[in-house]
């Protein structure tokens, strides 16, 4: 269960947090200040760092505090109570595989069944595809899937003609559809999976406390096939465990909502967490496309709380198979989540939940402040050519102490990992765990430095009008061509490849610290077709290369995946 805290005792640990928060932070911007100065460029070298460094002090603290946590858990008994809450597994589908999609919502529906807790579950499939071929093969795959259940009744499925409102739309139209004969429900993406035994801790949650109106389950990657996936959620997967630990102690009662394997109760939800609609045309008027966080917050405002479990197991998403998919999830997240600065001043919302919305907008607004920051690093060179050795050691111990942080959440992972034996074994080993970090942490470097450059241009965009549309994901491993990757990725490699050689020119020894951080864009063709080739992938798979404890000792319900697809429809 979710442990609680008094009220003082909330305020007090969330001072403590904003304190270290606010000193870590203005001793990187002085620190930085005494290296740079107060020059023209000097201040734009600081307008920068104050715009990107909240996000990873941020992270740092919370990980640090996770990491404390995750050392200090004690177990927790689970309750036992019988399920009375009238329950709704609602999937949402635009565009999607049908059999993919539908075969996971089965599998959730035999694992609640063999929990001898579905008496009062029903299952509904949620559709806003387009495409009419895939509507058909949805209708076809559900009647199917009636026809085989010795309950149909339970089974639903409804597709609107137009998706208004995106996903939040269509499950607040269910609500108002089905609402009065539900109590709380499910929520699940087309790349959802989750065990019965963790539908059913949520919904236990909900019953015993009826002043929680979301609880998000801790959500981790499925078993993957291409290195991509496998890197990226072998990194999440160990980053996320301290983040979250931490994230539920200061946020507590204002915990933060994902959309998906994630539990709500209907009737406040209904109620009061529409999302509006902003003014003026996309990309940043119009309906919000990050409507999760803002559901949270407006669950919060009207009195009930939304808590973030923490406990790992039995819940599932898959990861995007190559960079491709993972930069088109990315760019609709960031266009969402710079609407939320027209939703800050909101009346009636709780400061943490303000705070929340301020922080979302930071995770992408800060991305543009270090790339600028990155292509002005050999102007930069140049004019401070001649500093001291005193601002030299300064900016190279603030240099150290940045990528600490950044690194932080993960490294903490993977010593809460390594600190168990028991741990280690569920990841083939403590080599195999060593090596999987090292491949991790060069991977995640070259990755970011990519993305952060696409989502600086994204955004530059939205700011001369441009929107990203709502489409379905590729879930799937496929090979990613040559000439694919270079259409998408020239602008990254002339940027790598223009500030490497500038750098080598006016200061080579600067380019050994800016590596890191552009060798991603100066590699982002290759490393798009290497992480996605489909022999490399198989080749990791037989390795063991980044596994996660589901590809060596598969639950039921992911080993039901291999065979399941193909019998939906």
């Amino acid at each position: 269960m979710i442990p609680t805290v008094t009220p003082q005792g909330l305020r007090l640990r969330r001072l403590m947090f904003l304190l270290v928060n606010v000193a870590s932070y203005g001793a990187m911007l002085a620190a930085l200040a005494y290296g740079v100065g107060f020059s023209p460029l000097g201040l734009v070298v600081l307008i920068c760092a104050a715009v990107f460094l909240p996000w990873s002090v941020l992270g740092f603290w919370t990980s640090a505090i996770g990491l404390y946590l995750l050392f200090d858990r004690r177990p927790v008994a689970a309750q036992a109570m019988p399920i009375s809450l009238r329950t709704a597994i609602v999937m949402t589908l635009r565009n999607e595989d049908p059999a993919r999609a539908l075969a996971r919502l089965r599998i959730v529906q035999a694992s609640l069944d063999a929990t001898k807790n579905s008496a009062h579950m029903s299952y509904f499939v949620l559709s806003d595809s387009s495409d009419p071929e895939i509507a058909r093969r949805e209708e076809a795959g559900v009647a199917a899937w009636r026809a085989l259940d010795a309950q149909p009744g339970r089974i639903h499925y409804r597709r609107r003609s137009e998706n208004t409102g995106y996903k939040a739309g269509n499950v607040m139209e269910f609500c108002d559809r089905h609402g009065d004969d539900f109590d709380v429900m499910v929520a699940l993406d087309a790349d959802s999976l989750m065990s019965g035994e963790a539908v059913v801790d949520l919904v236990r949650i909900m019953q015993a406390d009826l002043r929680i109106g979301i609880v998000q389950g801790l959500v981790v990657g499925l078993p993957a096939a291409s290195v991509f996936a496998r890197m990226f959620q072998f990194g999440m997967r160990h980053g996320m465990r301290t983040n979250t630990a931490g994230q539920a102690w200061w946020t507590h009662d204002c915990g933060p909502f994902w959309g998906h394997n994630a539990i709500l109760r209907i009737a406040p939800f209904r109620a009061h967490c529409r999302l509006p609609v902003l003014a003026g045309a996309p990309p940043f008027g119009g309906h919000i496309l990050s409507h999760d966080q803002v559901e949270a917050v407006l669950m919060r405002r009207a009195g009930y709380t939304v808590r973030l479990q923490t406990r790992t197991g039995g819940s599932w998403e898959d990861n995007p198979p190559t960079i491709l998919e993972y930069i088109r999830r990315d760019t609709r997240w960031c266009q969402g989540n710079l609407q939320y600065i027209r939703l800050v001043g909101m009346k009636g919302l709780l400061a943490v939940s303000r705070f929340q919305l301020v922080w979302a907008v930071l995770m992408f607004v800060g991305i543009p402040a270090w790339t600028l920051l990155m292509a002005i690093l050999p102007l930069a060179a140049w004019v401070w050519r001649d500093i001291g050795p005193a601002r030299q050691a300064d900016l190279s111990a603030l240099y150290g102490v940045f990528l600490l942080m950044l690194l932080a959440p993960k490294l903490g992972g993977y010593l809460h990992t390594a600190a168990s034996g028991r741990r280690v074994a569920r990841y083939g080993g403590l080599a195999k765990l060593v090596l999987g970090a090292a491949c991790e942490i060069v991977f995640s470097l070259l990755q970011s430095s990519i993305t952060s450059f696409t989502t600086a241009m994204f955004i530059a965009s939205l700011l001369l009008g441009h929107a990203t549309r709502w489409s379905g994901q590729v879930r799937d491993a496929r090979a990613v061509s040559w000439g694919e990757a270079a259409r998408a990725f020239w602008p990254q490699t002339l940027f790598g490849a223009g500030l490497s050689l500038s750098l080598l020119v006016v200061s080579p020894a600067l380019l050994v610290y800016a590596w890191p951080f552009m060798m991603g864009c100066l590699v982002a063709i290759p490393f798009a077709v290497v992480t996605a080739d489909p022999a490399l992938g198989r080749w990791s798979v037989r390795l063991g290369l980044c596994a996660v404890p589901e590809d060596l000792a598969a639950p039921v319900e992911v080993a039901s995946l291999a065979g399941a697809a193909g019998t939906v429809v």
